[in-house]
Formats: C-alpha cells, structure tokens, sequence
C-alpha cells in the first residue's frame, strides 16, 4: 500500500472536491435563512456542480488505485453518479422536460427527479468512499495493530 505524500493528497483533494456539490447547497441555504431569513435550497445544484465531482471522483479512483484500498466502493459509487446524471439529464431532454415542451405535472418529471436524488445519493456514497480512503491512508502502522 502506497502512502506517501502523493496518494495523501489525491485523497484529500478527490475528496473535498467530491463533498462539494453536497455542501454547497447546505451552506448557500444556511447563508440565505440567515441572512435574508428565508430558506432557500437549490436541490439542482449537485448535478450543476457535478464537474467538481467528475474531478475528484479521477482523484479518489487514482488514490484507491495507488493505495490498493476501497476502490470497488469508490468505482462503483462514481461509476453510478454519472450514469445516473447521463440517464437524467437525457431522459428531461427526449421527454422535453428540459426545453419545456411538457411540464412538471407529468410523470417523467418525477423519473427525472427521482434520478438526481439517486445520483445524489452515489455522490454521498462517493464522498464517503473518500473520507473512509482518507481514513486509510493517514492511518499509522502502530494503529493498525502491527
């Protein structure tokens, strides 16, 4: 198992950059209630901010990679975010959810929904997987009962 310096800081990074488009709407909802007072929570933003996760999803698989540590966990849960961001994003754009041509009152809008609730679900698991491989990687010789 490699932990020098490198694959430390591949974990850490793919790992923030994946808690991000998770953090992001907390805090910016935070900001507004109590600042304006008002709660205001952008569910959508996970999926707008899914390139940061695309990056640190590469970093946490090149770290697991490197550390022979939870990389079925980390593949998996990124490998289902973007198909589950592909399908969603494809399905509102053959229905016209996405250029408006059908509106939220049908079914497939709930499909569509249900798809970025499920994709924000793997990013969870995702950023999980990174904490658990940060965990691993930090962890000491003496700590691990050798």
């Amino acid at each position: 198992m490699k932990k020098n310096w490198f694959t430390k800081l591949l974990a850490v990074a793919g790992t923030v950059l994946t808690g991000l488009p998770i953090a992001a709407p907390i805090i910016f909802a935070t900001i507004s209630l109590v600042m304006d007072g008002r709660f205001r929570f952008d569910y959508l933003m996970p999926a707008e901010l899914f390139f940061f996760a695309l990056g640190g999803g590469a970093m946490l698989i090149w770290a697991t990679i490197r550390a022979h540590s939870r990389v079925k966990m980390v593949a998996w849960s990124l490998g289902i975010a973007i198909l589950l961001i592909i399908g969603s994003q494809g399905l509102a754009v053959i229905t016209g959810l996405a250029d408006g041509r059908i509106g939220e009152d049908s079914p497939w809008f709930i499909v569509v929904i249900g798809m970025l609730i499920l994709f924000t679900l793997a990013l969870a698991s995702l950023f999980i997987g990174g904490i658990l491989l940060c965990k691993d990687v930090y962890r000491s010789k003496t700590s691990s009962g050798l």
